[in-house]
């Protein structure tokens, strides 16, 4: 069940604000994002978050997540250049993914790889679609590079930056690893359409939550219960220039979802992560996201 920026007693979660404006991003989104009041924040909030807890939680996250790098065989999808051939003269739009803990890039249980593959059918030129384990950041942020260089001189031009047309997004760590990603292209002078976190946990020494400048939109989609759950707000650096889409809660204690293609240990020890990450309503929104800042695609000849 999706809460959008309602209210929740959740004793753990940070203040949130509705964000103003999304009659847009309401009909994209399906649903009614008007604004509704602030949560505060608890005690306990701070008591989970206090160094020693900290250090404790880090390190049932990283168990966690671990457990999800085992791959499920039969479900890898083979890796795939869609860069176009020749040299054009305009980059392409590009659409990053990063998946979380330590999930493989072609791991198709998970549903960031899946919305990759669905997105490069659809786009089979001049759209750049890939996917990248979220240790992987510095090779993306050269893949990008590659790619803006049209007139292939190992040097991008103020043009060519302003000609990108990139978008970003990312599950748990990779959701952080997105931001992180997004401010290292607003220090190149690089501008980012559109950022998504999907229950964004950041690691130690990042920041999950404050969106560059260089960044026109971001989302944020997060759960609240048990032990690994997302970043329930972000915020613009600038508000100016960067606009909040919304925060957008999901409960799954009344309507829980059922993932059966994911580990047990992933079902058992991080229910409602996993579930956030396998509820194709989550993704659906995700995907409605991109497509909102990409060219319609094409027909499809095929029967």
């Amino acid at each position: 069940m999706i809460h959008p920026d309602l209210g929740s007693v959740a004793p753990c979660r940070a203040p949130r604000e509705a964000e103003n404006s999304l009659a847009t991003w309401s009909q994209v989104l399906n649903f009614n994002l008007s604004a509704t009041p602030s949560v505060r924040k608890s005690s306990l909030y701070f008591r989970m978050y206090s160094p020693p807890a900290q250090e404790i939680l880090c390190s049932i996250q990283a168990l966690f997540l671990l457990c999800s790098s085992l791959p499920a065989f039969g479900q890898n999808e083979p890796t795939q250049n869609s860069r176009p051939a020749g040299s054009p003269t305009k980059s392409p739009a590009i659409v990053i993914g990063f998946v979380g803990g330590f999930v493989r890039h072609d791991n198709l249980v998970h549903s960031g790889v899946q919305l990759a593959s669905r997105l490069r059918k659809d786009y089979p030129s001049g759209v750049h679609v890939e996917v990248f384990e979220n240790r992987r950041r510095e090779e993306a942020h050269k893949e990008i590079a590659a790619l803006l260089d049209t007139n292939h001189d190992a040097t991008l031009s103020t043009e060519e930056k302003q000609d990108a047309r990139i978008i970003i997004y990312g599950m748990s760590w990779g959701a952080s690893e997105a931001l992180m990603l997004a401010r290292e292209l607003d220090e190149d002078g690089i501008p980012v359409l559109l950022t998504i976190q999907v229950d964004s946990i950041a690691k130690i020494g990042e920041n999950d939550e404050l969106i560059p400048t260089n960044v026109s939109a971001a989302a944020n989609f997060y759960q609240t219960n048990g032990t690994l759950h997302g970043r329930p707000k972000i915020r613009a650096a600038d508000e100016i220039r960067t606009r909040i889409l919304g925060n957008f809660r999901f409960d799954y204690k009344l309507k829980p979802i059922h993932c059966d293609k994911y580990p047990w240990y992933d079902r058992f020890f991080a229910k409602a992560h996993t579930e956030i990450e396998c509820d194709p309503v989550v993704w659906n929104q995700v995907e409605s996201l991109i497509r909102s800042q990409l060219a319609p695609a094409k027909p499809s000849t095929l029967p």
